[in-house]
Protein backbone atom coordinates (compact mmCIF):
# COMPACT_ATOMS: atom_id res chain seq x y z
CA UNK A 1 0.00 0.00 0.00
CA UNK A 2 1.08 3.54 -0.76
CA UNK A 3 1.43 6.18 1.94
CA UNK A 4 -1.85 7.77 0.93
CA UNK A 5 -3.64 4.40 1.04
CA UNK A 6 -2.26 3.67 4.51
CA UNK A 7 -3.41 7.07 5.79
CA UNK A 8 -6.89 6.46 4.36
CA UNK A 9 -7.03 2.99 5.98
CA UNK A 10 -6.10 4.43 9.38
CA UNK A 11 -8.84 7.05 9.10
CA UNK A 12 -11.39 4.34 8.27
CA UNK A 13 -10.37 2.29 11.30
CA UNK A 14 -10.53 5.34 13.59
CA UNK A 15 -14.03 6.14 12.32
CA UNK A 16 -15.10 2.52 12.97
CA UNK A 17 -13.71 2.63 16.51
CA UNK A 18 -15.62 5.85 17.21
CA UNK A 19 -18.81 4.28 15.86
CA UNK A 20 -18.42 1.28 18.16
CA UNK A 21 -17.79 3.56 21.15
CA UNK A 22 -21.04 5.41 20.44
CA UNK A 23 -22.96 2.14 20.25
CA UNK A 24 -21.53 0.96 23.56
CA UNK A 25 -22.25 4.26 25.30
CA UNK A 26 -25.93 4.08 24.27
CA UNK A 27 -26.40 0.53 25.66
CA UNK A 28 -28.11 0.51 29.08
CA UNK A 29 -25.75 -0.57 31.84
CA UNK A 30 -26.76 -3.90 33.30
CA UNK A 31 -27.82 -3.79 36.91
CA UNK A 32 -25.42 -5.67 39.19
CA UNK A 33 -26.98 -6.76 42.44
CA UNK A 34 -24.61 -6.17 45.31
CA UNK A 35 -24.12 -9.37 47.23
CA UNK A 36 -25.33 -9.11 50.78
CA UNK A 37 -22.48 -9.54 53.24
CA UNK A 38 -22.85 -12.57 55.49
CA UNK A 39 -23.33 -11.59 59.12
CA UNK A 40 -21.20 -13.94 61.22
CA UNK A 41 -22.18 -12.07 64.41
CA UNK A 42 -25.56 -13.82 64.34
CA UNK A 43 -23.93 -17.20 64.94
CA UNK A 44 -21.85 -18.80 67.62
CA UNK A 45 -18.87 -20.99 66.76
CA UNK A 46 -18.19 -24.64 67.54
CA UNK A 47 -14.84 -26.32 67.98
CA UNK A 48 -14.91 -29.54 65.97
CA UNK A 49 -12.75 -32.21 64.40
CA UNK A 50 -13.05 -32.90 60.67
CA UNK A 51 -11.85 -36.23 59.30
CA UNK A 52 -11.20 -36.39 55.55
CA UNK A 53 -9.36 -38.24 52.80
CA UNK A 54 -7.48 -36.95 49.78
CA UNK A 55 -5.53 -38.34 46.83
CA UNK A 56 -2.19 -36.64 47.20
CA UNK A 57 -0.73 -37.40 43.77
CA UNK A 58 -2.94 -34.61 42.35
CA UNK A 59 -1.56 -31.96 44.73
CA UNK A 60 1.70 -30.23 45.62
CA UNK A 61 1.41 -31.28 49.26
CA UNK A 62 -1.04 -30.66 52.08
CA UNK A 63 0.20 -27.40 53.61
CA UNK A 64 -0.45 -24.00 52.04
CA UNK A 65 2.56 -22.72 50.05
CA UNK A 66 3.49 -19.30 48.74
CA UNK A 67 4.40 -20.41 45.21
CA UNK A 68 1.34 -22.58 44.43
CA UNK A 69 -2.37 -22.72 45.17
CA UNK A 70 -2.48 -26.43 44.33
CA UNK A 71 -2.37 -27.73 47.91
CA UNK A 72 -5.01 -29.65 49.85
CA UNK A 73 -5.06 -27.08 52.64
CA UNK A 74 -5.62 -24.20 50.20
CA UNK A 75 -8.53 -26.01 48.54
CA UNK A 76 -9.99 -26.95 51.93
CA UNK A 77 -9.96 -23.38 53.21
CA UNK A 78 -11.41 -22.13 49.95
CA UNK A 79 -14.36 -24.48 50.61
CA UNK A 80 -14.67 -23.38 54.25
CA UNK A 81 -14.72 -19.72 53.25
CA UNK A 82 -17.11 -20.27 50.36
CA UNK A 83 -19.64 -22.06 52.58
CA UNK A 84 -19.27 -19.37 55.28
CA UNK A 85 -18.26 -21.96 57.86
CA UNK A 86 -15.30 -19.78 58.82
CA UNK A 87 -14.85 -16.04 58.51
CA UNK A 88 -11.09 -16.27 58.03
CA UNK A 89 -8.30 -18.72 58.75
CA UNK A 90 -6.57 -16.44 61.27
CA UNK A 91 -9.51 -16.55 63.72
CA UNK A 92 -10.50 -20.18 63.15
CA UNK A 93 -8.33 -21.81 65.87
CA UNK A 94 -7.04 -24.22 63.21
CA UNK A 95 -4.70 -27.17 63.84
CA UNK A 96 -3.76 -30.05 61.52
CA UNK A 97 -2.89 -33.54 62.75
CA UNK A 98 -0.28 -34.29 60.11
CA UNK A 99 1.40 -32.58 57.19
CA UNK A 100 1.98 -34.64 54.08
CA UNK A 101 4.35 -33.79 51.24
CA UNK A 102 3.71 -33.58 47.52
CA UNK A 103 2.23 -36.81 46.18
CA UNK A 104 1.37 -38.30 49.59
CA UNK A 105 -2.27 -39.24 50.23
CA UNK A 106 -4.36 -39.51 53.39
CA UNK A 107 -7.37 -41.52 54.49
CA UNK A 108 -7.96 -40.08 57.96
CA UNK A 109 -6.31 -36.67 57.98
CA UNK A 110 -7.85 -34.73 60.88
CA UNK A 111 -8.06 -31.04 61.65
CA UNK A 112 -9.46 -29.14 64.62
CA UNK A 113 -11.18 -25.86 63.84
CA UNK A 114 -13.89 -23.41 64.97
CA UNK A 115 -16.86 -23.54 62.57
CA UNK A 116 -20.08 -21.57 62.42
CA UNK A 117 -22.81 -23.41 64.34
CA UNK A 118 -26.60 -23.31 64.40
CA UNK A 119 -26.65 -24.17 68.11
CA UNK A 120 -26.40 -21.87 71.11
CA UNK A 121 -25.04 -24.44 73.56
CA UNK A 122 -23.44 -27.87 73.63
CA UNK A 123 -19.99 -29.47 73.51
CA UNK A 124 -17.51 -27.18 71.79
CA UNK A 125 -19.92 -24.25 71.34
CA UNK A 126 -18.16 -20.90 71.77
CA UNK A 127 -19.71 -17.46 72.22
CA UNK A 128 -17.70 -14.82 70.30
CA UNK A 129 -17.22 -11.41 71.89
CA UNK A 130 -19.23 -9.75 69.11
CA UNK A 131 -22.10 -12.28 69.19
CA UNK A 132 -25.37 -10.50 68.33
CA UNK A 133 -28.25 -13.00 68.13
CA UNK A 134 -31.32 -12.27 66.07
CA UNK A 135 -34.89 -13.53 66.36
CA UNK A 136 -34.03 -16.80 64.61
CA UNK A 137 -30.99 -17.67 66.74
CA UNK A 138 -32.86 -19.49 69.51
CA UNK A 139 -35.03 -21.37 67.00
CA UNK A 140 -32.10 -23.01 65.24
CA UNK A 141 -31.86 -26.41 66.93
CA UNK A 142 -30.51 -28.60 64.12
CA UNK A 143 -26.75 -28.52 63.61
CA UNK A 144 -25.25 -27.61 60.26
CA UNK A 145 -24.54 -30.65 58.09
CA UNK A 146 -20.83 -29.98 57.85
CA UNK A 147 -19.93 -33.10 55.85
CA UNK A 148 -22.67 -32.64 53.24
CA UNK A 149 -22.01 -28.93 52.76
CA UNK A 150 -18.24 -29.30 52.37
CA UNK A 151 -18.43 -32.31 50.06
CA UNK A 152 -20.81 -30.28 47.93
CA UNK A 153 -18.07 -27.79 47.03
CA UNK A 154 -14.84 -29.81 47.41
CA UNK A 155 -13.33 -31.62 44.39
CA UNK A 156 -14.00 -35.39 44.26
CA UNK A 157 -10.42 -36.28 45.28
CA UNK A 158 -10.95 -34.56 48.66
CA UNK A 159 -13.81 -36.03 50.71
CA UNK A 160 -14.88 -35.26 54.26
CA UNK A 161 -15.80 -38.49 56.09
CA UNK A 162 -16.97 -37.39 59.54
CA UNK A 163 -16.98 -34.63 62.14
CA UNK A 164 -17.03 -34.54 65.94
CA UNK A 165 -17.60 -31.80 68.53
CA UNK A 166 -14.70 -31.39 70.96
CA UNK A 167 -13.65 -29.17 73.83
CA UNK A 168 -12.42 -25.72 72.67
CA UNK A 169 -8.93 -26.54 73.97
CA UNK A 170 -8.66 -29.76 71.95
CA UNK A 171 -5.91 -29.81 69.29
CA UNK A 172 -5.80 -32.35 66.48
CA UNK A 173 -2.03 -31.93 66.44
CA UNK A 174 -1.12 -32.14 70.13
CA UNK A 175 -3.92 -34.46 71.31
CA UNK A 176 -3.33 -37.15 68.69
CA UNK A 177 -2.21 -40.32 70.47
CA UNK A 178 -0.82 -42.20 67.48
CA UNK A 179 -0.48 -41.90 63.72
CA UNK A 180 -0.47 -44.72 61.20
CA UNK A 181 1.21 -44.67 57.80
CA UNK A 182 0.84 -47.28 55.07
CA UNK A 183 3.13 -47.77 52.09
CA UNK A 184 1.86 -49.94 49.21
CA UNK A 185 4.21 -51.70 46.77
CA UNK A 186 4.44 -54.73 44.43
CA UNK A 187 6.55 -57.69 45.48
CA UNK A 188 8.77 -57.69 42.38
CA UNK A 189 12.06 -59.35 43.28
CA UNK A 190 11.95 -58.32 46.95
CA UNK A 191 12.63 -60.77 49.78
CA UNK A 192 9.72 -60.01 52.10
CA UNK A 193 11.01 -62.06 55.04
CA UNK A 194 14.23 -60.03 55.14
CA UNK A 195 12.20 -56.82 54.99
CA UNK A 196 10.05 -58.00 57.91
CA UNK A 197 13.19 -58.63 59.95
CA UNK A 198 14.47 -55.15 59.20
CA UNK A 199 11.11 -53.49 59.95
CA UNK A 200 10.92 -55.22 63.34
CA UNK A 201 14.14 -53.46 64.39
CA UNK A 202 12.43 -50.07 64.04
CA UNK A 203 10.09 -50.66 66.98
CA UNK A 204 10.88 -48.70 70.12
CA UNK A 205 12.39 -45.31 70.95
CA UNK A 206 15.30 -44.41 68.66
CA UNK A 207 17.13 -41.46 67.18
CA UNK A 208 16.03 -41.48 63.52
CA UNK A 209 18.39 -38.79 62.17
CA UNK A 210 19.82 -41.31 59.67
CA UNK A 211 16.34 -42.36 58.54
CA UNK A 212 14.78 -38.99 57.78
CA UNK A 213 15.56 -35.66 56.17
CA UNK A 214 16.82 -33.22 58.78
CA UNK A 215 14.53 -30.19 59.01
CA UNK A 216 16.95 -28.01 60.97
CA UNK A 217 15.77 -24.94 59.07
CA UNK A 218 12.41 -25.20 60.83
CA UNK A 219 13.98 -25.67 64.25
CA UNK A 220 13.90 -29.49 64.46
CA UNK A 221 16.95 -30.65 66.43
CA UNK A 222 15.48 -33.62 68.32
CA UNK A 223 15.23 -36.72 66.16
CA UNK A 224 14.15 -39.18 68.84
CA UNK A 225 10.81 -40.76 67.98
CA UNK A 226 8.83 -43.81 69.13
CA UNK A 227 7.68 -46.50 66.69
CA UNK A 228 4.90 -48.52 68.34
CA UNK A 229 4.53 -51.26 65.73
CA UNK A 230 5.37 -52.34 62.19
CA UNK A 231 3.52 -54.81 60.01
CA UNK A 232 4.22 -56.10 56.50
CA UNK A 233 1.26 -57.88 54.98
CA UNK A 234 -0.08 -59.05 51.63
CA UNK A 235 -2.83 -56.87 50.15
CA UNK A 236 -3.92 -58.64 46.95
CA UNK A 237 -2.88 -61.45 44.68
CA UNK A 238 -4.09 -62.00 41.14
CA UNK A 239 -6.14 -65.19 40.90
CA UNK A 240 -4.32 -66.16 37.72
CA UNK A 241 -0.88 -65.56 39.21
CA UNK A 242 1.51 -68.47 39.39
CA UNK A 243 5.07 -68.76 40.64
CA UNK A 244 6.33 -66.80 37.63
CA UNK A 245 3.97 -63.87 38.25
CA UNK A 246 4.21 -63.55 42.03
CA UNK A 247 6.00 -60.24 41.48
CA UNK A 248 2.63 -58.59 40.84
CA UNK A 249 1.38 -59.38 44.34
CA UNK A 250 0.74 -56.16 46.25
CA UNK A 251 2.08 -55.69 49.80
CA UNK A 252 1.70 -53.01 52.44
CA UNK A 253 4.13 -51.78 55.07
CA UNK A 254 2.24 -50.37 58.06
CA UNK A 255 4.07 -48.24 60.62
CA UNK A 256 2.41 -46.87 63.76
CA UNK A 257 4.06 -44.20 65.89
CA UNK A 258 3.34 -41.23 68.09
CA UNK A 259 4.89 -38.66 65.76
CA UNK A 260 7.10 -38.71 62.68
CA UNK A 261 9.96 -36.73 61.15
CA UNK A 262 10.22 -35.17 57.70
CA UNK A 263 10.45 -37.94 55.04
CA UNK A 264 10.95 -40.53 57.79
CA UNK A 265 8.71 -43.21 56.22
CA UNK A 266 10.16 -42.77 52.72
CA UNK A 267 13.72 -43.10 54.06
CA UNK A 268 12.77 -46.20 56.04
CA UNK A 269 11.15 -47.79 52.98
CA UNK A 270 14.20 -46.99 50.84
CA UNK A 271 16.48 -48.89 53.22
CA UNK A 272 13.99 -51.78 53.56
CA UNK A 273 13.93 -52.06 49.76
CA UNK A 274 17.74 -52.42 49.78
CA UNK A 275 17.33 -55.16 52.38
CA UNK A 276 14.63 -56.81 50.29
CA UNK A 277 16.90 -56.78 47.24
CA UNK A 278 19.57 -58.54 49.33
CA UNK A 279 21.94 -55.60 48.95
CA UNK A 280 21.96 -54.90 52.71
CA UNK A 281 21.46 -57.08 55.75
CA UNK A 282 18.43 -56.47 58.03
CA UNK A 283 20.87 -55.38 60.75
CA UNK A 284 21.65 -52.21 58.74
CA UNK A 285 18.57 -50.74 60.44
CA UNK A 286 20.22 -51.14 63.86
CA UNK A 287 23.46 -49.68 62.50
CA UNK A 288 21.67 -46.56 61.22
CA UNK A 289 19.83 -46.15 64.53
CA UNK A 290 23.15 -46.24 66.42
CA UNK A 291 24.14 -42.56 66.25
CA UNK A 292 27.18 -43.13 68.47
CA UNK A 293 28.55 -45.47 65.83
CA UNK A 294 27.09 -43.62 62.84
CA UNK A 295 26.40 -39.96 63.68
CA UNK A 296 26.14 -38.94 60.01
CA UNK A 297 23.61 -40.17 57.48
CA UNK A 298 24.97 -42.02 54.42
CA UNK A 299 23.75 -40.67 51.10
CA UNK A 300 20.83 -42.58 49.54
CA UNK A 301 17.65 -41.80 47.61
CA UNK A 302 14.24 -41.87 49.25
CA UNK A 303 11.48 -44.19 48.06
CA UNK A 304 8.69 -42.76 45.90
CA UNK A 305 6.02 -40.63 47.57
CA UNK A 306 3.04 -41.97 45.55
CA UNK A 307 2.45 -45.21 47.56
CA UNK A 308 2.52 -43.41 50.93
CA UNK A 309 -0.72 -42.77 52.84
CA UNK A 310 -1.36 -41.13 56.21
CA UNK A 311 -3.91 -43.80 57.00
CA UNK A 312 -5.11 -43.09 60.51
CA UNK A 313 -4.93 -40.47 63.26
CA UNK A 314 -6.12 -41.82 66.58
CA UNK A 315 -7.63 -39.84 69.47
CA UNK A 316 -9.22 -40.76 72.78
CA UNK A 317 -12.88 -40.17 73.67
CA UNK A 318 -14.05 -38.88 70.28
CA UNK A 319 -17.64 -39.58 69.22
CA UNK A 320 -17.54 -39.28 65.44
CA UNK A 321 -20.66 -38.20 63.55
CA UNK A 322 -21.07 -40.25 60.36
CA UNK A 323 -23.78 -40.06 57.71
CA UNK A 324 -24.87 -43.13 55.75
CA UNK A 325 -25.95 -40.94 52.86
CA UNK A 326 -22.65 -39.08 52.66
CA UNK A 327 -20.49 -42.21 53.02
CA UNK A 328 -22.57 -43.84 50.29
CA UNK A 329 -21.80 -40.91 48.00
CA UNK A 330 -18.09 -41.07 48.89
CA UNK A 331 -18.07 -44.81 48.22
CA UNK A 332 -19.62 -44.32 44.77
CA UNK A 333 -17.10 -41.62 43.90
CA UNK A 334 -14.15 -43.73 45.02
CA UNK A 335 -15.56 -46.77 43.20
CA UNK A 336 -15.75 -44.70 40.02
CA UNK A 337 -12.08 -43.73 40.32
CA UNK A 338 -11.09 -47.27 41.32
CA UNK A 339 -12.84 -48.74 38.29
CA UNK A 340 -11.07 -46.40 35.90
CA UNK A 341 -7.66 -47.20 37.39
CA UNK A 342 -8.29 -50.93 37.82
CA UNK A 343 -9.43 -51.37 34.21
CA UNK A 344 -6.21 -49.73 33.00
CA UNK A 345 -4.20 -51.88 35.43
CA UNK A 346 -5.81 -55.10 34.16
CA UNK A 347 -5.17 -54.12 30.54
CA UNK A 348 -1.47 -53.68 31.36
CA UNK A 349 -1.40 -56.93 33.35
CA UNK A 350 -2.98 -58.85 30.47
CA UNK A 351 -0.36 -57.50 28.06
CA UNK A 352 2.44 -58.38 30.48
CA UNK A 353 1.17 -61.96 30.82
CA UNK A 354 0.94 -62.44 27.07
CA UNK A 355 4.51 -61.21 26.60
CA UNK A 356 5.65 -64.07 28.83
CA UNK A 357 4.04 -66.58 26.44
CA UNK A 358 6.27 -65.53 23.54
CA UNK A 359 8.62 -68.51 22.92
CA UNK A 360 11.83 -66.50 23.21
CA UNK A 361 10.76 -65.35 26.73
CA UNK A 362 10.21 -68.86 28.10
CA UNK A 363 13.55 -68.90 29.93
CA UNK A 364 13.49 -65.23 30.97
CA UNK A 365 11.97 -63.87 34.17
CA UNK A 366 11.60 -60.10 34.61
CA UNK A 367 10.67 -58.96 38.13
CA UNK A 368 11.35 -55.24 38.17
CA UNK A 369 7.89 -54.16 39.42
CA UNK A 370 9.21 -52.50 42.58
CA UNK A 371 12.16 -50.79 40.87
CA UNK A 372 10.10 -47.79 39.80
CA UNK A 373 9.51 -46.91 43.47
CA UNK A 374 13.27 -46.54 44.02
CA UNK A 375 14.29 -43.38 42.11
CA UNK A 376 17.72 -43.15 40.57
CA UNK A 377 19.73 -45.62 38.56
CA UNK A 378 21.17 -48.64 40.32
CA UNK A 379 24.95 -48.76 39.72
CA UNK A 380 26.46 -51.83 38.14
CA UNK A 381 28.52 -52.38 41.29
CA UNK A 382 26.53 -51.73 44.49
CA UNK A 383 28.20 -49.67 47.20
CA UNK A 384 27.04 -50.57 50.76
CA UNK A 385 25.36 -47.81 52.76
CA UNK A 386 28.05 -47.60 55.43
CA UNK A 387 30.75 -47.13 52.77
CA UNK A 388 29.04 -44.23 51.01
CA UNK A 389 29.75 -40.50 51.29
CA UNK A 390 28.10 -38.96 54.35
CA UNK A 391 25.72 -36.04 54.76
CA UNK A 392 26.49 -33.19 57.14
CA UNK A 393 26.11 -33.98 60.83
CA UNK A 394 23.51 -32.24 62.98
CA UNK A 395 26.22 -30.05 64.52
CA UNK A 396 27.47 -28.96 61.07
CA UNK A 397 24.04 -27.81 59.87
Amino acid sequence: LSREELVQRVKQLEAHVKQLQNVISKEPTSFVRKQKQFDFKRFKRRHVLLKFLYLGWLYDGYVVQEDTANTVEAVLFEALLRTKLVECRETSNYHRCGRTDKGVSAFSQTISIDLRTNLTDGLGVITPDNYTPDAKSENRTKEIEYVRILNGVLPPEIRVLAWAPVDPTFSSRFDCKRRMYRYFFPQGNLDLERMKQGAALLVGEHDFRNLCKMDVGNGVTNFVRVILSTRLYKVTKHENSDECNVGYTMWCLEIVGQAFLWHQIRCIVAVLFLIGRRLEEPEIISDLLDIEKNPRKPQYSMASEIPLVLYDCQFEGIDWEYSVEELTMVTKQLQRMWTQMQVKSEILYSMLLDITTVPCMSETSVTSQADTLQPGTMPRVYKPLLERPLCESLEER
